[in-house]
């Protein structure tokens, strides 16, 4: 199509909210600008055309022939193109909302509050991926991803959720009162790890230590990792906010604990542009518990 051949569409629109109100005044207010902004994107379709569209008619205006030729057109025109972008609409309302998160944070923070979001969207369909692995983020695809990290991934719009740091945890039942002053205290303790993650093998590295023969690790789903922890199967390395409570209560002992950094947690992750509206409903939800627990927090200290 030789798109050059054809007047502008902000000038069809005009044209067509006049025709339809025979009133420049009121095509304004349906278009959300001035009377004279109209008039003057009237004028430059009947220059582009070299035809008289429009004509004075008392307070308002009427359509020449050659306008209300123009006029049965555009109508049909613009009726297919607003269908077409409703059923789309429709479409993407109607797919469900496909979320991908670590299975640790799906058991220990999201499940035990997504019927609150269910109950008040009872509307929008879930699709919840708890998944070790990076998914990427397609049109059609996967709409929100909450990762861990420093928020850092190229292409994609990052929001941090929920700062915390990785501690190294096990049940009071299993370390009972033996001393653990240095990293190699750890290592004749089974350990505990997420299909997928490489965890213990980071933080062994960081602390400089070279096990002398092969490891006792037991690869686990990750909603059986944290469960595992708690009776006393093994240690692990994971994110401390998950047992605040079990570390609260006593149940559960801080082996080793890493600092904070700034922006390092937990992030909304979605592709960049606007977002469908079952997107937008979940994301304000997920902040809407943000804010409430910072309230809290606030009070509590």
């Amino acid at each position: 199509m030789d798109w050059r051949s054809l007047p502008s569409l902000n000038s069809l629109r005009a044209f067509a909210a006049v025709a339809e109100t025979k009133s420049l005044s009121a095509a304004g207010r349906e278009l959300n600008v001035t009377h004279a902004a109209v008039s003057q994107q009237v004028r430059a379709l009947e220059g582009f055309l070299g035809l008289q569209l429009v004509a004075r008619e008392g307070r308002g205006v009427a359509l020449t022939p050659e306008g209300e030729r123009l006029f049965e057109g555009l109508s049909s025109g613009f009726e297919t193109i607003r269908e077409t972008v409703d059923e789309l609409l429709q479409d993407d309302v109607a797919r469900p909302l496909n979320i991908t998160m670590t299975p640790s944070f799906a058991v220990s923070w999201l499940m035990p509050r997504i019927n609150d979001f269910r109950l008040q969207n009872p509307d929008i369909e879930l699709m919840l991926n708890p998944c070790a692995d990076v998914v990427e983020l397609r049109p059609g695809g996967v709409d929100l991803a909450i990762r861990f990290g420093k928020g850092q991934w190229a292409g994609l719009d990052s929001e941090l959720f929920l700062e915390t740091n990785f501690a190294i945890v096990g049940a009071s039942c299993l370390i009972g009162d033996r001393r653990i002053d240095q990293p190699e205290d750890l290592l004749d303790f089974p350990w505990l790890q997420e299909y997928g993650t490489n965890e213990l093998t980071i933080w062994m590295e960081r602390q400089g230590v070279v096990p002398k023969g092969k490891l006792n690790i037991t690869h686990l789903p990750g909603y059986m990792v944290l469960e595992g922890v708690r009776r006393g199967n093994g240690i692990s390395a994971t994110a401390k906010t998950f047992l605040e409570a079990d570390i609260a209560s006593g149940s559960m002992k801080v082996l080793f604990e890493e600092g904070v950094y700034p922006g390092t947690g937990y992030h909304l992750v979605t592709r960049p542009g606007v977002k469908r509206p079952p997107l937008k409903a979940f994301l304000g939800w997920m902040r809407s518990l943000r804010s409430e627990q910072a309230q809290r927090d606030g009070e509590g200290g």
